[in-house]
């Protein structure tokens, strides 16, 4: 049987039809005859707007649409990426009764579409807002089931996509950024582990995992310490590409990570990799353990009052090289032989100017705070006296005298003027110049970056899972997010944010015709290509 496309005419002359083939499509059983007809379909339902053929036909129906744009984007870049042969690959030697790839995508692109809670994907988002192909027989229970098997095997997989990543966008891997952030629960009580170690048991279907009680007190970063937290560390590309995320107790001190994350890297076998942290990282024992094994860093200095930093780098002379408008530098040498120290102290004058003028408004500030302590008397004076040098914006100029009156000190000011615009690098890899240094170090915002739209744009927080290994799975499935977010920014140069906005206007529409139903995805605008 032969399929072909004809065209019926009638002939006036000869007072009957005539049938006139136009197109030979090939046989009926050849796939390829299948397939040429579909591009022939596709090709004319690009023509038509599924509002024009209901328009023009009643016995067509316009039965439902549904935003396709970003989800086919976000499903393109999944499959390029390898997730699909990745996931198949771990699932060789164990069976699973449902499409767990499936049900990894849909949360990975609920995270990038529409964050919402698991239940509230399962149940609105994939139900009714979306139409995912694979995943009309996922049950709630199937998403918690892939999050576990994904907690177990997200080491493996994190490692797996790095490496393709690498060759596929050929990465520029020679500097890792990393930094840390807080994430705090809506709940009363920390966890409790078991034992001096205080660790709590992970489920058998999420790798058996031992991991320490996650939900902590501590330093928050968010301005929530009074609530339970854990901390996350995320070590990102010098293009903001995600390479590798760790979960940390909530009372976990940041410079207290570094070793944990040195070693975990270290594992990888980069060929060489300069690692890039803030202020918050520095420590004697941070320093030893990145630099064994020939390690390479950056690291920002913090300036305390009486360290090395604040003694002899920040006022040994010299002459500043302007790297940029907003950046000039200069390197300082401090020891010899093995004790030698390099550093590099960074001036934007453009920031000196910022802070110059904040400060004056703090200080004219401060000034009328204090004319009207002196109208005050009794409780309410030693209260308010209280408040201003416990206060971050007023206490560091304050002095108080003998008599306990508060006064400006005009030598923390001074010491304070002489920090404006500047900041320090130190690293021991002298084959960086001092403006490499200092470029290198400014490009640690991608981290921050990563964190805005971590919490923002892709929903981290609120977290609605108590288990700890759910905890652990849904941080990493955020994460997974951020790498496909990042991938197609990439790409288009522009945030997804606006990429999103003008693929939401491609849908994919359901029509029903007398012959059938019919799939059609609308026409491409011209943002959108």
């Amino acid at each position: 049987t032969h399929l072909q496309l004809a065209e019926s005419t009638w002939n006036p002359t000869k007072k009957r039809s005539e049938v006139r083939i136009l197109y030979n499509c090939g046989r009926a059983d050849d796939p390829q005859t299948a397939e040429r007809l579909r591009k022939l379909a596709r090709s004319i339902l690009k023509k038509c707007d599924p509002e024009q053929i209901v328009e023009q036909d009643p016995q067509w129906r316009l039965l439902d649409a549904w935003p396709f744009g970003a989800l086919y984007v976000l499903e393109l870049i999944w499959k390029r990426l390898g997730f699909p042969d990745i996931i198949n690959e771990h699932l060789q030697h164990r069976q699973i009764d449902f499409a767990l790839e499936r049900a990894l995508f849909a949360m990975v692109a609920n995270r990038a579409c529409a964050p919402s809670s698991k239940l509230s994907c399962y149940e609105q988002w994939l139900r009714e807002d979306v139409r995912i192909e694979g995943t009309d027989t996922l049950a709630l229970h199937h998403l918690y089931r892939a999050m576990d098997w994904y907690e177990a095997h997200k080491e493996a997989i994190e490692k797996a996509i790095y490496f393709r990543l690498a060759d596929l966008l050929h990465l520029d891997v020679e500097l890792i950024f990393y930094d840390t952030t807080s994430l705090h629960f809506e709940i009363d009580e920390i966890d409790r582990g078991q034992g001096d170690d205080d660790e709590v048991e992970g489920s058998p279907a999420a790798g058996a995992n031992t991991y320490k009680a996650p939900r902590k007190r501590g330093l928050s970063k968010n301005g929530r310490s009074d609530a339970p937290q854990i901390v996350i560390g995320l070590a990102v590309t010098r293009d903001g590409l995600p390479v590798r995320h760790w979960v940390f107790p909530g009372n976990t001190v940041d410079v207290t990570t570094v070793s944990q994350v040195k070693a975990d890297l270290r594992g990888w076998k980069l060929s060489r990799c300069v690692f890039v942290g803030d202020a918050g990282m520095v420590s004697q024992d941070n320093l030893e353990a990145l630099s064994k094994s020939g390690g390479k860093y950056i690291l920002c200095m913090p300036m305390r009052r009486g360290d090395e930093v604040s003694t002899e780098v920040l006022k040994r002379p010299g002459r500043f090289q302007k790297v940029a408008e907003n950046l000039r530098v200069k390197e300082v040498v401090i020891g010899e032989g093995e004790r030698r120290r390099r550093y590099v102290v960074c001036h934007n004058p453009q920031e000196e100017k910022r802070q110059h003028a904040h400060r004056q408004e703090v200080l004219r500030e401060l000034e009328a705070e204090l004319a009207s302590l002196r109208q005050m008397r009794g409780d309410q004076h030693s209260k308010r006296v209280c408040q201003l040098r416990a206060s971050r914006r007023y206490g560091r100029y304050l002095r108080q005298t003998k008599g306990g009156l508060l006064r400006i000190d005009a030598a923390k000011r001074r010491a304070a003027e002489q920090l404006d615009g500047k900041f320090v690098v130190h690293s021991n890899d002298d084959s960086l110049s001092a403006a490499d240094l200092a470029l290198g170090y400014k490009q640690l915002q991608r981290v921050e970056e990563a964190w805005r739209t971590l919490k923002s744009g892709l929903g981290l927080r609120p977290v609605y899972h108590w288990a700890v290994h759910r905890i652990h799975a849904h941080v990493g499935l955020s994460i997974l997010a951020l790498l496909l977010e990042r991938v197609i920014e990439r790409a288009c140069s522009d945030t997804w944010r606006t990429i999103r906005a003008d693929l939401d206007r491609i849908k994919l529409a359901q029509l029903w015709s007398p012959h059938g139903e019919v799939w059609q995805v609308t026409e491409l605008r011209s943002e959108a290509t």
